[in-house]
This record gives structure tokens, C-alpha cells and sequence, in this order.
């Protein structure tokens, strides 16, 4: 999450048709939560978030061969997003990014992930 002008963005990911949030799965022995911030610097490049809504989660619903994303909301109040090369595919593992309005982002993501923005909207626009 990031503010924009008052605004509040999220980031959203682009890997051919599918845009998604960053994620991943854990490496052994690694806390879920870890997962998601190195996730999030693999993906986007960056580093300086803070959790300023605490360690508090959603999941998706099973899809795809019963995969469950597990996301939590976190601050970006500064860094440029890159796209940087995974070292597996040796190529970045999206094609683009960008900060959507929170009531604009359903457009772009799959339903599975429209109640993820729901909770995130309700937790940023509480908070202030």
C-alpha cells in the first residue's frame, strides 16, 4: 500500500493476462510472514516495509489445483518498483506494475482476490 496525492494505491502485479499481488512460497524453515516481505523484494525490488496495520492476514479461497494465497497489508512509503530477473527463469517473473486506486483495483484482479481488497480498503480507510 501507498499513499498517492491523499490517495490510498495498491500494487498490483502483471504476469502475461494475470495481474496479482506479489507472492510466493515459502523456503524452508522461513515464517510465513518472511515469505511475503522477501517475496514482495524479489518481485518488485522493494526492501523498506513497514506493517504499521500489524502481522493481521486474509486467504483466498483454494484455486488452481487447491493453492491457497495467504496476503497481508503492508506500507511502501518509498522506492522505486523494479521488475528485477528472477534467477530461476533469468527473466523478470512480470511484465509490469502499477498503483491502483483501491476502488479501481477489482477491475484489473481476479474475483478470488476481491474480498483480499475489501479487507485491505476497510483496514487503510479506518486506520486514516
Amino acid at each position: 500500500m501507498r499513499r498517492f496525492d491523499g490517495d490510498w494505491r495498491c500494487l498490483v502485479l502483471r504476469a502475461y493476462r494475470n495481474w496479482d499481488f506479489p507472492k510466493g512460497q515459502p523456503e524452508p524453515g522461513e515464517e510465513l510472514l518472511q515469505t511475503a516481505l522477501r517475496e514482495t523484494l524479489e518481485e518488485t525490488g522493494l526492501s523498506e516495509l513497514e506493517l504499521p496495520w500489524g502481522e493481521d492476514y486474509r486467504e483466498t479461497e483454494p484455486y488452481a489445483k487447491a493453492k491457497v494465497a495467504r496476503f497481508y497489508l503492508a506500507l511502501s512509503r518509498q522506492g522505486e518498483v523494479s521488475l528485477p530477473v528472477s534467477a530461476e527463469l533469468g527473466r523478470p517473473e512480470h511484465h509490469e506494475f502499477r498503483w491502483v486506486p483501491l476502488d479501481k483495483a477489482e477491475e484489473l484482479l481476479a474475483p478470488r482476490i476481491w474480498s483480499m481488497l475489501r479487507w485491505a480498503q476497510s483496514v487503510v480507510v479506518k486506520a486514516g
